[in-house]
């Protein structure tokens, strides 16, 4: 059984909690999850991999067991989000590690890939978009805030934030439902009810349109590095569509696509599938 330490790391003044797994000298893997969730969705996948790689899985600022400041002295968006990590990433001492990305995690990882291409030994994207033809119809009331940030437009996107949304998420595309544990989603819900998370996950629906203007950033980094990149995706994601997996090829043609039959949290249903795709994918050094 893989031995997991949860630890807080001081980020500048910032808590970052995080959970760890493997040997220090195994090649390094740093997990990134997504919206609305923590480290916590990796929960079924460290056990998995903790034989081979040094494991590292966040909670972001403002999410899960990490510090969640007050928007009045932190500002919530996925540059700073990504400021934090890269500076996490530091403190712990990864100096050398592949990333695996998901959602919210993929525009966090792949700045810090586009900042430190050197650092990025590989790329494990799971539902983790960088290609218009990726984002799917259900971002249109997002897209609207995007063009006119009005309370109203603002407020529609509440949403999006209530506890029925966040287990449809969860189970949209699903199969099998008996195969989904609650764990996750309920967890989740509960972060997001804490006082204040509404509104800084509203600012970060309103930044994220920063991250469809870095694509062509991104997509540059893709066709220049041609890191080793393996794109696992529930084919049924309601956000992130089949065709953002299949778009990764146009930049690196070797890059391995792996569909699997569920939705945007794969892991929950596919973590021992996914895992074998990374063994597959990552040699043992």
């Amino acid at each position: 059984m893989a031995v997991i330490t949860y630890r807080t790391a001081d980020v500048d003044g910032l808590n970052i909690f995080y959970r760890e797994a493997g040997a220090p000298d195994a090649p390094a893997l740093l997990l990134l999850h997504g919206y609305p969730s923590a480290g916590h969705m990796f929960r079924d996948l460290i056990p998995l991999l903790a034989d081979r790689f040094h494991i590292i899985a966040p909670d972001l600022p403002g999410f899960g067991q990490s510090d969640m400041p007050a928007r009045s002295g932190f500002t919530y968006t996925f540059d700073k989000i990504a400021d934090v990590i890269d500076r996490f990433t530091e403190i712990v001492g990864l100096k050398r590690f592949a990333i695996y990305v998901f959602d919210y995690g993929a525009p966090t990882g792949f700045r810090l890939a586009v900042k430190h291409p050197d650092r990025i030994t590989a790329i494990i994207s799971q539902n983790g978009n960088a290609y218009e033809e990726g984002l799917s119809d259900g971002w249109n009331p997002i897209r609207a805030y995007w063009q006119d940030t009005s309370a109203a437009n603002r407020n529609a996107l509440r949403d999006f934030l209530k506890p029925e949304a966040t287990i449809w998420q969860y189970t949209h595309g699903v199969s099998d439902v008996t195969r989904m544990s609650p764990d996750g989603y309920t967890l989740d819900n509960h972060y997001l009810a804490r006082s204040g998370a509404d509104e800084i996950q509203l600012d970060l629906f309103g930044d994220y349109k920063s991250n469809v203007a870095l694509y062509p950033v991104f997509q540059n980094y893709f066709r220049t590095c041609k890191p080793p990149f393996l794109a696992a995706w529930g084919r049924n994601d309601p956000f992130f569509l089949p065709a953002g997996a299949e778009a990764f090829r146009r930049d690196m043609p070797d890059a391995v696509v792996r569909f699997f039959d569920t939705g945007h949290f794969a892991l929950e249903t596919h973590a021992a599938e996914i895992a074998a795709a990374i063994r597959d994918f990552l040699p043992a050094e």
